[in-house]
C-alpha cells in the first residue's frame, strides 16, 4: 500500500451610464452581480465573513449604496453567490486532480493536495464556501458533487470493501473533516513549522493516511 494518502471533502455608475474601474477590476453596465461578487470574495479573503457590510461591498466595487439590494436583499445573499463560485471551482479543481494519472491511490494523494491549494489560492471563496450565514442556491449539490469526487476515489484506490463493511462515505467524512481541519489551521498560521517539522500536506497526507489505515482493519 502506498504511504501519504490525502484529501478533503463545499448597471452602469449611479446615473446608469458609464462605467467604474478599481484597480484591475471593473464594473461596467449590465454586470453589477459580478462585480459585487468579485468585491466580496475580496472582503472575505481581507476580514472575514464579519468583517464587511454590503455598503462596504458596494464601495469596493465601485457603486453605490443602494445598488447591491437589486440582486442580493443582504450581506447572506451576497456571501452565498460567493459560495456558490467557490464550490463550482473547488469541485473542478477536484474533477482535475482526480483524472490526473492513471494509478488510483496517486489520484486520491492529488485531491488532498488540490484541496490544500485551493484553500490557499482562493480565501475569499474558501471562507464562504464554510460561512454558516451565508447558504448559496447551488452550493448544496456543488458541495455533495465535490465529496462524492472523494468517495469514489477512495474507493478506486482502496477497493468499495476493504473497510470491514464500513461505508466508505463514512470514511470519506472524517477524511473531509481532517483536511479541513488542517486547511483552516494553515491559513490561521496554527501550525507548527521549522526545520524538521511537517508541512500541511506532510500532516495531511500522514493523518489521511492513518485514518485509511485504521479503517481498513
Amino acid at each position: 500500500m502506498k504511504h501519504g494518502h490525502s484529501f478533503m471533502p463545499p448597471g452602469g455608475s449611479p446615473s446608469g451610464k458609464g462605467s467604474w474601474v478599481r484597480g484591475k477590476r471593473g464594473y461596467h453596465h449590465g454586470n453589477l452581480a459580478e462585480a459585487l461578487i468579485e468585491a466580496a470574495q475580496g472582503l472575505l479573503a481581507e476580514k472575514g465573513p464579519a468583517g464587511f457590510t454590503l455598503k462596504d461591498a458596494a464601495k469596493a466595487a465601485g457603486v453605490s449604496p443602494a445598488a447591491p439590494y437589486r440582486h442580493f436583499k443582504d450581506r447572506a445573499a451576497l456571501i452565498g453567490a460567493v459560495s456558490d463560485r467557490g464550490y463550482a471551482q473547488f469541485s473542478e479543481r477536484l474533477r482535475e486532480a482526480a483524472s490526473a494519472g492513471t494509478d488510483p491511490a496517486d489520484a486520491f494523494n492529488r485531491l488532498g493536495e488540490a484541496y490544500l491549494a485551493f484553500a490557499a489560492d482562493e480565501p475569499g471563496y474558501y471562507t464562504a464556501m464554510f460561512d454558516a450565514e451565508g447558504v448559496g442556491k447551488t452550493d448544496h449539490d456543488a458541495g455533495a458533487g465535490a465529496f462524492s469526487i472523494l468517495v469514489e476515489g477512495l474507493t478506486k484506490a482502496y477497493g468499495a470493501e476493504s473497510f470491514g463493511g464500513a461505508d466508505p462515505r463514512l470514511i470519506g467524512l472524517q477524511v473531509w473533516a481532517l483536511s479541513h481541519g488542517v486547511a483552516t489551521l494553515a491559513a490561521a498560521g496554527r501550525l507548527p513549522y521549522g526545520p524538521g517539522v511537517p508541512t500541511a500536506a506532510e500532516i495531511l497526507s500522514r493523518g489521511v493516511d492513518a485514518l485509511v489505515r485504521g479503517a481498513r482493519r
